[in-house]
């Protein structure tokens, strides 16, 4: 929902959307039909809390990209998906805490949520699997339900250090028992040692992201030459992935539509494959759709929609329950 109604609709109105992932940020602003910024920033110092500190880091960005380096003047609406917004409260309470340093027209929800916007859709679900994941329904009244994104630690099953952590459990467990795969090898050389007690302590020693997700491809590659546990371990997370869109359907989300997006996701095509397989065997009443636009694309049609009047007579001031 917007945090603000003083819109200017004018036709050259500078409009500014933001997608921030767990690793980078796009930004893109255009006047009219023309796009005037269109750039991606490292995402390195963002987390979406506490409020006022990330509402800061955002109105930073838009600054330093659009209002500093001659986009044109100051935008006239703000829109941002971002990775870690993950209720609906505290999107409504970022959104204002923009709205407040901005002085404009702002709305932000999870980047999963863009999705739907950048498909040209108005409901539905959109499932991210990157360096995190998460699924998300967009409801009647611009309302959100989440399901998923614990973090790759707990969860985030489907997401790169999510795969790579229960790979890597996999072929330890495996080594234990006498036995080798494919998997083993590769994780070996993507994390420099020689041996499985050395892998242990590489990716128990830095539980980081940056660091668990160099053995993605890796694992992917292990998969491609016959490695049963990768295979197993893909297919599981793309199992996970469509039992997070099986929650928000029987908690009453409209799932006829299921959008797909997120670096693994989109380059790994066993995972979305399997994603589709498992959709289709538990919701197949459901279609899914690989998104190709960029996700910062529904920023701006959300940003859009804030410059819109009959949008702005007919959204009603609400917070959620």
């Amino acid at each position: 929902m917007p945090a603000s109604r003083e819109v200017d609709p004018g036709a050259d109105a500078l409009v500014v959307g933001l997608d921030v992932g767990g690793t980078k940020t796009a930004v893109r602003a255009e006047r009219a039909d023309t796009v005037v910024v269109d750039t991606t920033v490292p995402s390195a110092e963002w987390t979406a809390e506490p409020v006022a500190e990330a509402a800061a880091w955002l109105h930073r960005i838009v600054q330093e990209t659009v209002t500093d380096d001659g986009a044109g003047g100051t935008p006239a609406a703000i829109a941002v998906g971002a990775q870690g917004c993950d209720d609906e409260q505290h999107c409504v309470e970022l959104g204002e805490a923009l709205a407040r340093l901005s002085g404009v027209p702002t709305v932000v929800t999870n980047d999963a949520a863009l999705l739907l916007p950048a498909a040209g859709l108005a409901r539905g679900v959109g499932v991210i699997a990157g360096t995190g994941s998460i699924a998300v329904a967009v409801t009647a009244g611009d309302g959100l339900m989440f399901a998923g994104g614990w973090g790759w630690v707990l969860g985030d099953e489907g997401s790169a250090p999510a795969l790579v952590r229960e790979g890597t459990r996999a072929v330890l467990r495996l080594h234990d028992s006498g036995g080798s795969d494919p998997l083993l090898t590769e994780l070996l050389q993507a994390f420099h040692v020689p041996d499985p007690p050395r892998l242990a302590r590489a990716v128990n020693d830095d539980p980081s992201v940056q660091n668990w997700v160099r053995g993605t491809v890796p694992l992917f590659r292990a998969a491609a030459r016959g490695s049963v546990i990768a295979r197993d371990v893909i297919a599981a997370g793309a199992r996970a992935l469509a039992e997070l869109v099986l929650q928000l359907h029987r908690r009453g989300a409209d799932t006829g539509t299921v959008v797909a997006a997120g670096t693994v996701m989109t380059r790994q095509p066993l995972l979305y494959d399997g994603f589709t397989a498992a959709i289709g065997e538990l919701l197949p009443a459901s279609r899914t759709v690989l998104l190709t636009a960029a996700p910062v694309t529904g920023a701006m049609a959300l940003a859009r929609r804030l410059l819109s009047p009959v949008f702005n007579a007919e959204q009603p001031e609400r917070r959620p329950a």
